[in-house]
């Protein structure tokens, strides 16, 4: 099969191209969507670039020629900066419009991939406390629940199109190669790690080779459209994973931070990681998708 990626450098999309590739059995081809011209064009790993530029609605759609699939993963990285005016509207920016130039790309190709997975977050439902959130509940109100409301709405014109779309509403992907475990992992190592805030916020996490699986599940089964949640069967609090990390990897855990610390260290981003998101993969369960780390402490095992 040959499959379109973007964001395929970040850690999900990095972690999917290499599954693909390393399917013998699949015989899958990828394509990268890349912003920068020394990307395109058949690459050493056995890629193919793809240009595009998301702020600009371009892509070379010729190169998405015979494409059966397209991963759309791209954006900027919610936790990677202070949440600034400028900084938010590119967090914004960098979903939807990227997610519309690919939309748009699928709509008026001659012949339409099968499939759109379309990255999401869990965001979407906002706070939602201790409640267990599944798919059927409704978007929450605050800046990242209404970016995952736009970034959804814009795959519009693909599914119009007759292009089968599933939104994958990723939780906290757990992996000491990327995202927040890069940067809680070494802490922890040290005997510096401790619950953040309160420790009673839920964090609905996934080992990276679930968030993987899951993807390519979306891909292959025929029927799945429409919102998935991509996070552990199990959604833990934070002080519940400061324990299980400590346990993993033998260390002490005595180190909270405050939630006041929280908010001048991270301002306004300080809601998301002392917020609580108790969601839950139901339809991916009801789909008979199986996980290899259901607990969190085989997630962290296999996040190090």
């Amino acid at each position: 099969m040959r499959i379109a990626v973007t964001g395929s450098t970040g850690l999900i999309g990095s972690a999917l191209v290499r599954s693909l590739l390393a399917d013998k059995a699949g015989g899958h081809e990828v394509v990268r969507l890349v912003r920068h011209r020394s990307r395109t064009g058949r690459q050493s790993d056995g890629t193919v670039g793809v240009g595009w530029n998301p702020h600009l609605l371009q892509v070379d759609r010729h190169g998405l020629d015979g494409v059966e699939a397209v991963v759309h993963l791209a954006g900027a990285g919610v936790g990677d900066r202070r949440w600034t005016d400028a900084y938010k509207r590119e967090i914004r920016d960098s979903r939807v419009l990227g997610t519309e130039t690919i939309a748009a790309a699928l709509a008026e190709a001659e012949q339409p991939p099968r499939v759109l997975v379309s990255g999401s977050a869990v965001g979407y439902y906002g706070q939602t406390a201790a409640r267990v959130i599944d798919e059927q509940a409704p978007a929450g109100d605050d800046f990242l629940a209404q970016v995952c409301v736009e970034w959804e709405a814009a795959t519009r014109p693909a599914a119009d199109a007759g292009v089968r779309v599933a939104h994958a509403r990723t939780g906290l992907v757990l992996s000491a190669a990327g995202g927040a475990g890069a940067r809680l992992f070494p802490l922890f190592r040290l005997g510096l790690g401790g619950r953040l805030g309160s420790g009673h916020q839920f964090w609905s996490v996934i080992s990276l080779a679930d968030e993987v699986a899951a993807l390519r599940f979306l891909i292959d089964t025929p029927g799945l459209s429409g919102p998935f949640n991509l996070t552990g069967p199990e959604p833990v609090t934070n002080r519940e994973l400061t324990e299980a990390m400590g346990r993993v990897l033998g260390r002490p855990t005595p180190f909270p931070v405050p939630e006041f610390a929280l908010k001048a260290a991270l301002g306004e981003m300080a809601v998301e990681v002392a917020g609580s998101h108790r969601v839950v993969p139901q339809r991916l369960l009801d789909a008979g998708f199986a996980f290899r780390h259901p607990d969190i402490d085989s997630a962290v095992r296999a996040a190090l």
